[in-house]
């Protein structure tokens, strides 16, 4: 049986059957969007119906891909096909061989098992489209994809620029998906080496203190919404929890009368800010932020859920 060849995420186009492949959310999601634009610009009429393989009831592909009264174009967008249910399995091979008329049926599988295997290799071997969303490993693929990101935002960045950012990013594809379009937001002009840095260097500083004022202040919301753009700002997590060890060290000191190199209007804001903490839970955000601290300098696996538990904690 002949392999169907992996397409680009990039160039993802509808087809009766199309196999979204990888592990890498943001260009599964972008892969999806541009499969539902195009079928959107085709007919504007498009019914849009999301499945979850993993709790599938028998039956469902073939309601959802049923003709309706104007006979308007269907899509039919189908997650976690790794927990898939031996009913999806069934129903998916029956589809297969016979696809649906006036129906795009995108399925996304991770790869991370062999679940549905059989599916995947009906679909690998000619009866549907298969789009590559693997991660992005290599540096060259990733500056091409920040490269790509300012064509499509219509700004010029040199390529020192996309390389530093590559480099401050390159952990996740998302993070720097996410930099580069607060960087084009917040910024005018050719985008250089020097102007990342700047920019990154002094957002980095102010932004931690604000994460921190804004979950002392009990607004956990705006400091979670803060620390994301933080960590896509390129901030490290341990200064983040400097921040907040500033600023609970500043609220201990003034609570016991302490002298603190403080602003005076800053103290007086201390002293608001301490109407939320009694001396039991001020203790108690001592030791908190000492926890994470301890657990963004190797102590956990994910140093970004110590940050947001510590933000939520303090925030109660």
């Amino acid at each position: 049986m002949a392999r169907t060849p992996m397409t680009r995420w990039q160039e993802a186009a509808p087809a009766p059957i199309v196999l979204l492949l990888g592990k890498e959310e943001l260009l599964v999601s972008r892969a999806n969007r541009r499969i539902r634009d195009i079928l959107r610009m085709e007919d504007e009429g498009l019914e849009v119906h999301d499945i979850d393989a993993g709790s599938y009831d028998p039956g469902t592909l073939a309601l959802q891909a049923s003709p309706s009264l104007f006979m308007e174009p269907k899509l039919l967008r189908v997650s976690d096909l790794n927990s898939m249910t031996d009913a999806f399995l069934d129903d998916a091979m029956a589809m297969i061989d016979d696809p649906f008329d006036g129906a795009t049926v995108v399925m996304h599988h991770s790869g991370a098992t062999t679940r549905g295997k059989r599916l995947l290799d009906a679909v690998k071997g000619g009866k549907g489209i298969v789009v590559d969303c693997g991660e992005l490993k290599y540096d060259s693929d990733k500056q091409a994809f920040a490269r790509a990101e300012f064509v499509e935002a219509g700004r010029e960045a040199t390529p020192g620029a996309q390389n530093l950012l590559v480099k401050r990013f390159s952990d996740s594809i998302g993070s720097l998906a996410g930099a580069i379009a607060q960087l084009v937001a917040d910024t005018t002009g050719r985008i250089t080496e020097e102007v990342v840095e700047k920019y990154y260097e002094a957002h980095e500083h102010t932004t931690a203190f604000q994460v921190a004022d804004a979950a002392v202040r009990g607004n956990a919301a705006q400091a979670l919404v803060l620390l994301r753009q933080t960590l896509w700002s390129g901030a490290h997590p341990v200064p983040i929890v400097a921040a907040f060890a500033y600023r609970i060290r500043s609220l201990a000191k003034v609570s016991t009368g302490q002298r603190v190199r403080l602003a005076p209007k800053a103290i007086d804001e201390a002293r608001s800010d301490l109407r939320r903490f009694d001396e039991a839970k001020l203790a108690r955000a001592v030791r908190v932020v000492a926890e994470t601290d301890l657990a963004v300098k190797g102590g956990e696996r994910s140093p970004e859920y110590a940050l947001e538990r510590m933000i939520r904690i303090l925030a109660a």
